[in-house]
């Protein structure tokens, strides 16, 4: 029988509960005297209701460094752009992570051509204190732009915690982007220095990216630095009069000692990273986050709402071009380990992934929903195969999940395991809903609204909403908010883009339903911005690559969530008079758009159409073109009277009736 949404499929056991981080959090704020909190729920409620108290409470519990002592917790309770945290502290990102000690692993790594390597704890410290002093002799000082063209690899990591060790400000694009996938991203940065790779492997194939990467340079006037990491090793050098140093050369830096080295501490507003969500328009945001607000914002998650705990290893499969990675890098704010894997996740077999957990003893397991739809497609069940002991812990994320997909873990993987959920995004570096240790599991359910997030679902009324859907709305600033957007001095696109459809409250683009439990369900997206494979993708992206290839006068593309958990992701194009959609214009919009973005950029389908529907002002009508082929009435979608050419958009009317008579 098949699983149900909202089915009951694990309850934790009195032991599990007793020992995990949110009961410890619950029992300490009790003894203290600061809050009296019998479940989750109870806490949830306090800790939106009262946040000043919530967040300052886990600045002690935490027990964060800082210089000076805070003079403020938040500088306003309104949801807006602004709102400083912990004004007055300084204090290090990394320094919280390396704050933890040991000759057990902080990093286990594998890739498709090297097999499982583990280095300790104080091997990283020692590798980070080296490649960070390395980095100040040769003029990198804080608030400087380092940047990255790096695969998920341990030294992606050392070079990201020597930068934030130093007060630089950390950016990375994944070496599989095309040339103007990572100029998009770090032609705004304008860095200092870069750390490029000579390439990478994936499925199999080497691909050198020597030649992309000097093109790149040429476009890249404000880079003074250049450091190469050598992954394949027999590539050429990089064609560039810049002073080029070796990743080996870094690390042969004398290690100054603990004693010796000094974090370079920095105020509430003082910028961590640079990522890149994409918008529907223009470029990819560009969003900064704060050492303050990230810091703490990741001890609560890691901590307490994924019970990460010393001595745990935790996985995630990522590319470095998602903020996912920065995410796996934040787990070890709580002295857990964490376990890379570079490369395809089906390479050299079907079950890789899970071999990798085997051999570096995972006791949490990360992947997308998309994820598990290959294992079944390839009848892969990991208990028969693999001694995964120690997994405890299973998170699905990256897009929503279905019933079927949290019920493949409990039958293939281990009936007794934690399978849980989150959902947030990159511009907030967390989790507005998410998974608690203390609650039952239910089908495809989010198991609660994340600490000091005060999330509703309001519908279109913006009016508060229990058991049906509507839009994921947080009216209260939280401190992994970003501090502003690269290229928006003004603030006007960071306010489009969150706070102006509804006043006084962020809007983050999702439709969700809470039950009268506090469990929570993600349906997908309610604007425009694609979700494909877990990672969000700017149509803007596609546009300026669709259009650029001769013949294509115009385009649309939207991506929709299917039944069965997976995704359709058409493409509109309307040609040139004269132009036909044959197999070599078909091939040359897919190649351009894998060479010069990346494999998620490219659709299902390509359909030609007379025209993409516009409104008067000029956009296009990408969020009604989805909401049709969701199963939308065409007068629930779109007004005539708004519209540039209402005609146009009888074909896509026709096309979505079409379409969703072939599903059913």
């Amino acid at each position: 029988m098949s699983v149900k949404e909202g089915q009951c499929l694990w309850s934790p056991t009195e032991e599990f509960v007793a020992s995990s981080n949110m009961t410890s959090l619950m029992s300490w704020l009790k003894q203290q005297g600061i809050a009296s909190c019998d479940d989750y729920s109870a806490l949830w409620q306090w800790s939106v209701a009262e946040p000043e108290d919530f967040w300052a409470a886990l600045w002690r519990y935490f027990e964060v460094i800082s210089d000076t002592p805070y003079q403020q917790v938040m500088s306003s309770r309104e949801m807006r752009p602004g709102v400083t945290w912990f004004t007055g502290s300084k204090v290090n990102f990394a320094e919280h992570i390396l704050r933890h000690k040991g000759d057990h692993p902080a990093i286990s790594a594998m890739s498709e051509s090297d097999s499982l390597s583990v280095l300790s704890w104080n091997e990283l410290h020692e590798q980070v204190r080296r490649v960070a002093t390395a980095l100040r002799s040769l003029g990198i000082e804080p608030g400087d732009k380092v940047s990255a063209v790096l695969p998920n690899r341990t030294e992606t990591v050392v070079a990201m915690l020597a930068t934030i060790s130093v007060g630089a400000v950390w950016s990375n694009a994944a070496p599989e982007f095309g040339t103007q996938a990572i100029l998009d991203r770090l032609g705004q940065v304008s860095p200092k220095l870069v750390l490029f790779c000579d390439g990478y492997t994936f499925n199999g194939s080497r691909f050198d990216r020597t030649q992309v990467l000097s093109d790149l340079l040429a476009k890249l006037p404000s880079v003074e630095q250049l450091v190469r990491l050598d992954v394949l090793g027999d590539c050429p050098a990089f064609n560039t009069k810049l002073p080029v140093q070796t990743w080996p050369t870094l690390l042969s830096t004398e290690d100054p000692g603990v004693e010796g080295f000094k974090f370079e501490r920095v105020g509430a507003r003082h910028p961590l990273w640079f990522v890149f969500s994409s918008g529907t328009t223009g470029l990819p945001k560009a969003i900064a986050h704060s050492h303050t607000g990230v810091l703490i914002e990741m001890l609560k998650f890691m901590s307490l709402h994924m019970n990460l705990k010393p001595g745990d290893n935790s996985f995630f499969y990522t590319t470095t071009g998602w903020v996912m990675f920065n995410l796996l890098v934040g787990m070890m704010l709580s002295g857990a380990g964490i376990i890379l894997y570079d490369g395809s996740p089906v390479y050299p077999s079907t079950d890789t992934l899970w071999r990798l957990a085997e051999e570096s003893d995972a006791t949490h397991f990360g992947a997308s929903p998309t994820y598990v739809q290959l294992m079944e497609a390839n009848h892969i069940v990991p208990k028969d195969h693999f001694a995964l002991t120690r997994l405890s812990t299973v998170l699905v994320g990256g897009s929503p999940s279905m019933p079927s997909t949290f019920d493949w873990f409990y039958q293939n993987v281990k009936s007794d395991m934690w399978v849980t959920s989150q959902s947030g995004g990159t511009e907030i570096a967390s989790a507005f809903v998410a998974a608690t240790p203390t609650q039952p599991v239910y089908a495809a359910e989010i198991q609660a609204r994340a600490l000091g997030m005060s999330v509703k679902s309001v519908d279109d009324h913006q009016r508060e909403c229990i058991d049906q859907v509507g839009e994921l709305i947080c009216d209260l600033p939280f401190p992994s908010m970003p501090l502003y957007f690269l290229n928006d001095e003004d603030g006007e696109r960071y306010q489009k883009s969150y706070f102006e459809d509804i006043a006084g409250v962020w809007r983050h683009g999702d439709f969700i339903k809470i039950n009268g439990r506090g469990g929570c369900y993600i349906y997908g997206r309610s604007d425009a911005t694609l979700n494909r494979f877990g990672v969000r993708i700017g149509t803007a992206e596609i546009y300026r690559t669709v259009e650029a290839v001769a013949g294509v006068a115009d385009s649309l593309i939207v991506c929709v969530e299917t039944e069965n958990g997976g995704f359709y992701m058409p493409l509109f194009v309307a040609l040139e008079p004269g132009v036909e959609l044959d197999d070599s214009l078909r091939n040359t919009i897919k190649s351009e758009l894998k060479m010069q973005c990346s494999p998620r950029h490219v659709p299902d389908e390509i359909v030609v159409v007379a025209e993409v529907p516009y409104t008067l002002t000029g956009k296009k009508l990408e969020v009604p073109v989805r909401k049709l082929l969701k199963g939308a009435k065409a007068a629930e979608v779109a007004s005539a009277g708004s519209m540039k050419n209402p005609d146009s958009l009888n074909f896509y009317i026709d096309f979505a009736i079409e379409r969703l008579a072939k599903t059913v």
